[in-house]
């Protein structure tokens, strides 16, 4: 009997939470297909962050544990999409970590860091 009351009990959460109605599902269908066709870009910086402060620095300078200066490196979004992919020297590769959009858009920003 404890059983049925708990089997009882759960069923009910489940439909509880788990129903809606078919009025309000079809303009939720709508707009989760309009997010979900336009992905949002990956923000570069955030990513930077969040990855890349540790060695390279806030602003691409740091140099910590053998980190290259990126405020006078001299090479292009396309040559530094596969450092950042597959590391080089003592650096991480980050391709399990990151996506391709991903580190293209950390790519992209770092470039932001370059002192002319």
């Amino acid at each position: 009997m404890k059983k049925l009351i708990i089997f009882c009990a759960i069923a009910t959460a489940v439909w509880a939470c788990g129903g809606s109605d078919s009025s309000s599902s079809s303009s939720d269908s709508a707009s989760s297909k309009t997010t979900a066709s336009a992905p949002a870009k990956p923000d570069g910086q955030k990513i930077y962050k969040q990855y890349c402060v540790t060695c390279h620095g806030l602003y691409g300078d740091m140099g910590a544990s053998g980190a290259h200066d990126l405020t006078g490196s001299v090479l292009t979004v396309e040559e530094r999409i596969p450092v950042i992919t597959k590391g080089r020297g003592a650096m991480t590769p980050f391709e399990n970590l990151l996506d391709e959009d991903e580190i293209a858009a950390v790519a992209k920003y770092t470039l932001e860091l370059k002192k002319d």
